[in-house]
């Protein structure tokens, strides 16, 4: 069975809401017990299901255009995993939330790509086209914010998780959990073909 987790940090609980939409879509694929939403903060209870995990998906807002102080945390308290490369040749993937259309949210993907592939993890992007991009498009497209390397979703400030961010991003968010999904099967399925053939 596959098991992937998903490392979070919410301030308001909108990230939070953004997690559990990218979980529905994993869960589609692994089934109830192949997925574990992880806070942050408890983080450290969950290690030991991180280091056995298939793939793992860090979820941050953009604050003042980087991770969360709180994301950041956990980052720097995972050196002893890089320095052995526990987490080497995972599943990964990101997704952040901001008040901002833009909100240098692009900078917190980056982050975030950069500290998985320094624990030699494999990246994976949305492989979404971009949404709400010409005439005929809609906010309530998918990827309507338009992003490739890891999901993006952007919630009003003045409105809580209950209303943000939109169905739009969370149905993009679903969508993306489940693209993680799949992809960490492939990787799995195909290391163990080549195991056996070797």
């Amino acid at each position: 069975m596959l098991q992937i987790g998903i490392v979070y940090h919410s301030g308001f609980g909108h990230t939070a809401s953004l997690a559990r939409a990218t979980a529905d879509g994993v869960r589609s694929v692994t089934g109830e017990e192949g997925v574990r939403l992880i806070a942050v903060e408890e983080w450290q209870a969950h290690a030991d299901y991180l280091d056995a995990a298939d793939g793992i998906l860090f979820g941050a807002p953009t604050y003042m255009g980087s991770v969360s102080a709180a994301m950041k945390g956990f980052m720097d308290a995972t050196s002893q995993r890089w320095l052995r490369q526990t987490w080497r040749d995972k599943i990964a993937a990101g997704f952040t939330n901001s008040s901002g259309m833009c909100g240098d949210k692009h900078n917190t993907l980056v982050q975030l790509a950069v500290f998985a592939v320094q624990h030699g993890m494999i990246w994976v992007g949305t492989g979404m086209l971009p949404g709400n991009n010409h005439s005929k498009g809609s906010p309530e497209d998918l990827n309507r914010l338009a992003s490739s390397l890891g999901l993006m979703a952007q919630s009003n400030m003045d409105e809580g998780p209950e209303l943000a961010p939109p169905p739009s991003d969370l149905r993009t968010g679903e969508v993306f959990g489940r693209r993680v999904a799949l992809v960490t099967q492939q990787w799995v399925l195909g290391r163990r073909a080549f195991a056996q053939a070797a």
